[in-house]
């Protein structure tokens, strides 16, 4: 058929006729298509009856390889299928992902520390030097030359065991001369008893001659001159006697005073022989045989008690007051790795040092074994336990500002908001937060300039503070 015209104006459609040759073509075309669909009818028939071509009846059973070509177009149409409805479900899964991500982009991204109770166990950690619990030094008490030195160093000594012997010729003339200088004051007391005991009875002839004249005074046989020459001379025994006694006095007092320097003497002739004060171990030996020492000047041995060693630490003021008698405390040497030595907290100054303001604490190590020695540098562990231990933020997350120790806290609607906070212990590289933060809290570990109040975020979470 022809195509179709439309005049402007009317409407109605014109058909244009076809050219005659087209015509007969598209006729012949027609009837053969017709014709083959009349004869693929035919065969469909013919195979849905199970007759062959020729008209007999036969079965039909399809080969293999059909079997396998009907298989894989199954299986191929399944895949089909398959993709058909996963890759729109896949692209759409695609986009909402794109669309989240760029929303979360579209946020600024901080990375937050979920905020944590610090350990129930507080950790302090002090230097601290080992000295031996009794220290001293031993001087010579006598001039003299050092005859023999019976210890040396690193021996160990009971009390009053002999360390060196020394010779002082000097020193023994003193004593023979004290003790001759006793011999003389007690034969002056022995002469003055003699007097007085002399003294006394001429008083007592006095005495009594002074009472007869008197008597014949009373009676008038004698003359009242003479009575009075034994008067006086009663009354001049008696002064006598007075005289003797204080003499007597002064005697006895010298006789205490040679006995005291000859005992005096003795002494310093004892010290001669210098002996160890206490059991302990000798530190250091600083003369030889033959040395001349100096009374309280030369400096012989010092001597160390080391079955006890005590350690003075400097604690902290903040830490101050977790320090109580009795605490037990652990001592480690770096030359003696691997080992912990317990000791106990003996005493506290009960003051700080105003200049470094710290509190001198002793700590007391019992030291059997020998292993530690005075002069040691020890770590002193004075760890103890808290009931309610504070909470930690990281040092860099502390912001200082005009109105105070701020950190940036990410509520949980994902706003920046600057806490203000109260700060305990410094560890270096955390802090102790006493109020202002509760446990879980999300903070910023290190804001810096961008951080705000009201600033949305994106948080993003890595790990806990530790």
């Amino acid at each position: 058929m022809g195509a179709g015209v439309e005049l402007p104006g009317l409407r109605m459609r014109y058909i244009k006729p076809d050219p005659p040759e087209s015509q007969l073509e598209k006729i012949s075309a027609e009837e053969h298509l017709r014709q083959e669909n009349q004869e693929l009818k035919r065969k469909l028939d013919q195979l849905q009856h199970g007759m062959q071509p020729g008209g007999a009846a036969k079965l039909w059973q399809p080969s293999r390889l059909t079997i396998l070509a009907i298989a894989l177009t199954v299986l191929v149409l399944l895949l089909v299928a398959f993709l058909a409805g996963y890759i729109p479900l896949q692209k759409q899964r695609l986009v909402i992902l794109r669309e989240a991500h760029d929303q979360e982009q579209s946020l600024p991204r901080v990375e937050v520390v979920k905020v944590t109770r610090s350990p129930a166990k507080s950790e302090l950690e002090l230097p601290g030097n080992i000295q031996a619990i009794t220290e001293a030094p031993i001087l010579a008490r006598a001039d003299g030359y050092l005859a023999r030195r019976i210890a040396d160093i690193g021996d160990r000594v009971r009390t009053g065991q002999p360390l060196a012997e020394i010779e002082a010729p000097e020193l023994d003339e003193q004593v023979r001369q004290a003790k001759a200088s006793l011999q003389q004051a007690k034969s002056s007391l022995d002469e003055a008893l003699a007097n007085y005991e002399q003294g006394k009875a001429n008083l007592e002839f006095a005495r009594v001659a002074a009472e007869r004249w008197a008597n014949l005074v009373a009676r008038g046989v004698v003359s009242k001159h003479e009575n009075d020459q034994y008067q006086a001379q009663y009354r001049a025994q008696v002064a006598n006697v007075q005289s003797l006694e204080k003499a007597v006095a002064v005697q006895r007092s010298n006789v205490s005073a040679a006995e005291a320097n000859q005992i005096r003497m003795e002494k310093v002739q004892g010290y001669l022989v210098v002996r160890a004060p206490f059991d302990g171990v000798i530190t250091l030996r600083n003369v030889d045989t033959g040395a001349l020492v100096n009374a309280g000047g030369t400096l012989l041995f010092r001597i160390a008690q080391t079955r006890m060693l005590r350690t003075y630490v400097n604690v902290p003021q903040v830490n101050a007051s977790s320090i109580h008698l009795g605490q037990p405390a652990l001592l480690t040497v770096s030359t003696l790795p691997g080992r912990q030595f317990a000791g106990t907290v003996a005493r506290t100054a009960n003051a700080l040092d105003p200049t470094s303001r710290t509190l001198l604490v002793e700590v007391q190590v019992p030291n059997g074994d020998g292993s530690l020695m005075p002069g040691m540098y020890a770590r002193v562990d004075l760890s103890s336990m808290r009931a309610d231990p504070p909470l930690l933020v990281p040092s860099e997350a502390l912001i200082a500002r005009g109105e105070g120790s701020t950190v940036a806290l990410v509520r949980p609607d994902h706003t920046v908001h600057m806490q203000l906070v109260q700060i305990g212990r410094d560890y270096g590289d955390h802090l102790e937060i006493t109020s202002g933060l509760q446990p879980g809290d999300l903070i910023i570990p290190n804001p810096g300039d961008a951080a705000r109040e009201g600033l949305n975020v994106n948080p993003v979470p890595v790990g806990d503070i530790r």
